[in-house]
């Protein structure tokens, strides 16, 4: 369960940050057969994923708010303000994303796999899984940033002391 939603996190941060390198790889590689990218396209309905990337679109914006606004009310105000325009610009283009996505699916799993994903997630449980999907991943995300930042205070720490032991004043 992990794995998936580590897959679909890793996803978004790839196409909302790297847009342009994701569709030169895309070109690069072998096109998926016209069969793997219908059964995939209709995984990606079947899973829901753009509801779920659309549940997680205020989370990241929210993740976001600190590093740009940096304790400005003016800034705040006007980033709370911008945030309801920016997701509905995002949501428009989700059709891209949706096929992108399509198109990772249908190049890293056959025909035949895809179609049991499919038959997996519209069984109660696969359903449940989806229905779930969203939360569990803004806590694994939330999980994720606090573990980053003990493991980035730890290593200063570390890296500090082991400076003042080959003699720097830090």
């Amino acid at each position: 369960m992990l794995h998936r939603v580590a897959r679909v996190t890793a996803l978004l941060v790839v196409v909302m940050s790297l847009a342009a390198p994701l569709a030169r790889a895309q070109t690069a590689a072998p096109a998926p057969t016209p069969e793997a990218l219908a059964v995939a396209r209709e995984l990606v309905t079947t899973i829901h994923l753009m509801d779920q990337f659309k549940a997680l679109m205020p989370a990241i914006m929210k993740s976001m708010k600190p590093a740009i606004v940096q304790g400005r009310s003016d800034v705040d105000h006007d980033y709370d303000t911008l945030t309801p325009i920016l997701l509905a610009g995002f949501q428009a283009r989700f059709n891209e994303l949706s096929e992108a996505v399509a198109i990772v699916y249908a190049s890293n799993f056959t025909p035949d796999d895809l179609r049991g994903l499919i038959a997996f997630y519209k069984t109660p449980v696969g359903q449940t899984f989806l229905r779930k999907s969203p939360i569990v991943t803004q806590q694994s995300l939330l999980a994720g940033q606090k573990f980053g930042q003990s493991v980035a205070a730890d290593m200063r720490q570390r890296i500090i002391e082991e400076l003042r032991k080959k003699g720097h004043d830090l």
